[in-house]
């Protein structure tokens, strides 16, 4: 571990416990930096938006991404204060950041009653045996759209 790993760590840390404290939601932070400049900050705030996709590492995301002016994090380092939670992680892959820093561990918020189990074991489960009912309708329509972004000469590919 880098002395500047444990540094950006520690700043995610204390990102998580001022938003704990000022009642915006759990105890988690991130940080996020590009070429020794953190470019993104973010701590859990579920509550005070009542937005529930409004955990530390999407806020910090949305921060960098703004910053960055564009959609990917490319030779950028995240840093949270505990690992990531499996939608966090889909953002995570989506930004493609370089590489994934975190202290505590999923099993440390488990603990503490952040216990992201049910979707760990509800993702590779096919759809209709999930415990959220969920239901595929065909449209070829929904198709139909993919095929124009095929077939889309200006896209830009992500």
């Amino acid at each position: 571990m880098h002395t500047l790993d444990e540094h950006y760590l520690h700043e995610a840390i204390a990102l998580a416990r001022a938003g704990m404290q000022h009642g915006e939601g759990g105890p988690f932070g991130c940080v996020i930096v590009k070429d020794g400049v953190v470019i993104g900050r973010g701590h859990n705030r579920v509550l005070g938006t009542k937005d529930p996709t409004a955990h530390a590492e999407v806020v910090a995301i949305r921060a960098a991404c703004t910053h960055l002016k564009d959609f990917q994090l490319t030779g950028c380092t995240l840093y949270a204060s505990c690992e990531p939670c499996p939608m966090c992680l889909g953002a995570i892959y989506w930004a493609r950041p370089a590489r994934v820093v975190f202290a505590a561990t999923r099993a440390d918020a488990a603990r503490a009653g952040f216990d992201d189990s049910l979707i760990y074991t509800e993702l590779p489960l096919p759809v209709e045996a999930r415990r959220l009912p969920m239901q595929h309708v065909h449209l070829p329509e929904a198709q139909a759209v993919f095929a124009e972004w095929l077939a889309k000469p200006d896209k830009t590919p992500y």
